[in-house]
């Protein structure tokens, strides 16, 4: 009697096709019922000197890209402080000089506007 349930009939075509394969003897891949001895060299997973290079290069390519856009973000944040901090620095030594020479910096830029206004 077939059971008229398609997920039934595809899982049955599935263990049909593993039961196939595993008696034409195609490649052995541990099962979960398997043992697997982690000192025993992997066959393809072995890494020969090439694919260690070619991977030490790629991740070198990986963090340097993700450093490097961390960094401009960074800098990009220490030159905001650095221009506000600059803008004080100047702000606060033109202030110190005009009072030195007791001058009062808003009757000059009145004086300076009402020049140029004219």
């Amino acid at each position: 009697m077939s059971d008229p349930n398609p997920l039934v009939q595809r899982v049955d075509a599935l263990l049909r096709r593993h039961q196939e394969a595993s008696q034409r003897g195609g490649e052995d891949l541990p099962v979960l019922t398997e043992i697997v001895d982690p000192a025993k060299p992997a066959g393809q997973a072995a890494l020969d000197a090439a694919a260690v290079e070619a991977l030490s290069r790629e991740l070198e390519r990986a963090v340097l890209a993700r450093l490097e856009n961390e960094l401009q973000r960074t800098l990009a944040t220490l030159g905001d402080a650095l221009r506000a901090a600059l803008r004080e620095a100047v702000a606060g030594a033109v202030a110190r000089e005009l009072q030195a020479r007791k001058l009062d910096a808003g009757a000059l830029a009145a004086k300076r506007s009402t020049s140029t206004g004219s």
